[in-house]
């Protein structure tokens, strides 16, 4: 069993957003998000370790991204894939991850603790079961530790001065915060969340902080949902990159840690994924 995918997921670009506003483009990778660097580094860690066999069988608890992406793994190694995510998550989600041949189970709306509880019951039910397990995984930090932090410090330079981006399981903001932090870079680190409890930023503020340690954030800025899909419409008809919501959520955060703290340097942010698995929302 050979993962020839690692070759075209990261080295992305950095694209200009505003004077000191630049987001690292994860739409290019293979199945359109940031969530492909973390499952191709775990799925060729779990080779090289043996993990993953012929008789193996995905399994992952999902907001979307990470199964659409483990999805696509599971194609390209010809391992089948049971996805376990809430039921409220958007249809389009669904059809990218059907369309790798994919298997769907319900969890109730908006709930990932119940998501993932039924991952784990069904891992029970056989051996030859194997997850990323996204949401505790430290491999999941080591991953952008080592390569999308290093990307942003490559592509920035210098004047780098912010990081702000928006959590699902944690593991980018916690691997730019331990690269920041081992290199002894003068990068504050801002963590953005939803505004609302029940919100519809598909992809972050899913229940808990899972990875993400609060205490070691910089700044905290709250979007809602609602200014999170104008402000990636309207990035779409400013720039003609069609993004997705906590893309829209993390250019909002942006500006607004620009204007309360007026940078010397860069500020960096993540367009996560593309636009398209949202469009029934962008109505």
């Amino acid at each position: 069993m050979r993962l020839l995918l690692d070759r075209l997921v990261g080295n992305t670009p950095l694209v200009k957003i505003s004077d000191r506003l630049y987001g690292k483009f994860e739409t290019v990778n293979p199945s359109g998000s940031v969530k492909d660097r973390m499952v191709v580094y775990i799925v060729a860690d779990a080779l090289r370790n043996n993990l993953i066999h012929e008789n193996t069988k995905f399994i992952e608890a999902t907001s979307g991204n990470t199964g659409i992406s483990l999805s696509m793994v599971g194609a390209h190694l010809g391992v089948p894939v049971t996805i376990i995510m809430p039921s409220d998550m958007s249809e389009e989600r669904r059809q990218m991850m059907r369309s790798y041949g994919a298997k769907i189970i319900d969890s109730p709306p908006g709930d990932f603790e119940n998501a993932i509880e039924l991952k784990k019951k069904i891992m029970l039910t056989d051996i030859n079961y194997w997850s990323p397990n996204q949401f505790s995984n430290p491999t999941n930090i080591e991953c952008h530790f080592l390569t999308t932090a290093h990307e942003i410090h490559k592509q920035a330079g210098p004047t780098w001065s912010a990081f702000v981006h928006a959590a699902g399981t944690g593991g980018t903001i916690m691997g730019i915060r331990k690269y920041v932090d081992t290199l002894d870079l003068p990068v504050k680190i801002c963590l953005v969340l939803p505004a609302e409890e029940d919100h519809g930023i598909q992809g972050i503020g899913d229940g808990r902080d899972f990875l993400v340690e609060r205490d070691r954030m910089d700044g905290i800025i709250e979007v809602t949902t609602d200014d999170a899909v104008e402000r990636s419409k309207r990035f779409a008809l400013e720039t003609g990159y069609l993004v997705g919501i906590s893309s829209g959520a993390n250019i909002l955060a942006a500006e607004k840690w620009i204007e309360k703290h007026d940078p010397d340097g860069t500020v960096v942010t993540m367009l996560c994924d593309r636009g398209e698995r949202y469009m029934s929302l962008y109505k």
